[in-house]
């Protein structure tokens, strides 16, 4: 008798044990909170959920192992790596809605969707005369730039915007919404997959105040891990609340909440996307107990040590032994949109690392899904088209292989918005007078007929 009591015991602490694992494999905890009670970023816990439901992927230590290398080469060649060209990565920005109209509630409107590009250009450039600029000896221009997608999948055109009803109207548990990713989700090696939702505002929810999370790079050939690449691919990207998306200074009206209503918490995410850690390095410190965690660090070494997290704008100082205060400018901390300006130069090396090597990442530098679809019926002659110089900074020429003249162009800037446009009637036509765009990508739209080619181009 006390032989099966014995068993039966052993088979309820078995069978709790699996209970136990499997909620901690479909849930997360979210401890960390500002004042009013919202998630910054809940980027670290996915993490952690990630790894719980894929031993195989690689922890903090083996990617900061599998990046160290690259980072110190790019070092090695400074100058180089300083001087990279712009890259263009296409954005699919898909609204999750229950049936709402269109720029009521989580259904936003086009105009929001695409002022976080805008917001995005600004702060990744650092484009001088805005929120994104910053005169710090180590602020970086990243030479990152996004474009709204032109193409589907499927090879039809796109605005880059994707609008999903489902019957979900408010995501409470992270289980959920990475279903939801995982079924909505384009090509992530062609397009850079964003979700905007309704994360729950029931207080025994899960995402509960979410702001965001995003997905970490994967790494590629770690000695010894197999199974690493390709990981998680289904849900690579990042998922950002409504209310979050976007920037009120573009058209105040947005359903965005202050004081995170200036597009940051993209920025921030991306920042994660791309390598990116916090700049307290997720240590242990705790204002509240005014015990600072010195030890942690975000492996940027100009970005000063922080003890903690900011949730304010100023001057602190949390590691009074450590060179510097701290810096709640950085894009990386969890400071209000209105504070955050800077990325840095060693920020950047990370990126540049990342967007080299990682798997998906790598890939978005090559994609096509910025240009609009040929028509099927193009001539020969306007595949032959060229553009120069390019990249332009007062004029950029049309090159044509025939007398045959193209019958027009309109050009278009990273956000698919018509920026100018010409009819051709003669060889002197064949220029675009460029001097009073801002500097970045942009598309120009060439007509023949009933045929057209779009090609990219930059103002410098």
């Amino acid at each position: 008798m006390k032989k099966n009591i014995t068993l039966k015991r052993l088979l309820l602490m078995l069978l709790l044990s699996i209970a136990s694992s499997a909620i901690s494999q479909n849930s997360i905890s979210l401890t960390k909170r500002t004042p009013s009670g919202k998630v910054r970023c809940a980027s670290t816990e996915y993490e952690q959920y990630l790894r719980a439901n894929n031993p195989k992927r690689a922890t903090k230590e083996e990617f900061e192992n599998w990046i160290a290398p690259k980072i110190q080469e790019l070092k090695n060649q400074q100058s180089v790596q300083r001087a990279a060209t712009v890259i263009t990565i296409p954005i699919v920005i898909h609204i999750i809605h229950n049936g709402d109209a269109i720029g009521k509630n989580e259904n936003i409107s086009d105009e929001q969707a695409l002022s976080q590009i805008t917001v995005l250009n600004q702060d990744f450039r650092k484009m001088a005369g805005t929120p994104g600029e910053n005169s710090n000896p180590v602020g970086a221009d990243l030479g990152i730039e996004f474009c709204m997608a032109q193409r589907k999948p499927d090879g039809t055109a796109t605005n880059g915007i994707d609008r999903v009803k489902k019957t979900t109207a408010q995501y409470a548990t992270m289980t959920s919404t990475e279903a939801m990713k995982a079924a909505t989700q384009w090509d992530p090696t062609k397009y850079f997959n964003i979700w905007t939702v309704y994360f729950s505002d029931t207080s025994s929810a899960e995402m509960n105040g979410t702001l965001g999370y995003a997905q970490f790079p994967a790494t590629s050939g770690l000695t010894g891990l197999s199974g690493l690449d390709g990981e998680a691919a289904n849900t690579d990207g990042l998922v950002i609340d409504y209310r979050a998306f976007g920037t009120s200074d573009i058209v105040p009206a947005f359903a965005v909440n202050e004081p995170y209503d200036k597009g940051r918490t993209a920025s921030h995410e991306i920042g994660h996307c791309f390598g990116l850690l916090h700049i307290w390095g997720d240590g242990n410190g705790n204002e509240a107990s005014n015990s600072p965690d010195c030890t942690a660090t975000d492996y940027c070494a100009d970005t000063p040590q922080a003890g903690w997290e900011h949730y304010d704008c100023g001057t602190f100082n949390t590691c009074t032994s450590k060179p510097g205060n701290d810096m709640p400018e950085n894009y990386m901390d969890y400071s209000p949109d209105a504070c955050m300006n800077i990325f840095t130069l060693n920020q950047k090396d990370r990126i540049t690392a990342v967007m080299n090597n990682s798997p998906r990442r790598k890939d978005l530098k090559t994609s096509d899904a910025c240009l609009a679809p040929l028509a099927t019926d193009k001539y020969e002659f306007l595949n032959k088209i060229q553009l120069y110089p390019n990249p332009a900074k007062n004029i950029l020429n049309i090159a044509v292989s025939q007398s045959e003249l193209p019958d027009g162009f309109t050009v278009y800037n990273s956000l698919g918005q018509m920026v100018g446009n010409k009819k051709i009637g003669s060889i002197t036509d064949l220029n675009v007078n460029t001097t009073s765009y801002s500097k970045g990508i942009y598309f120009i739209k060439i007509v023949k007929g009933n045929s057209s080619k779009t090609l990219q181009f930059i103002k410098e």
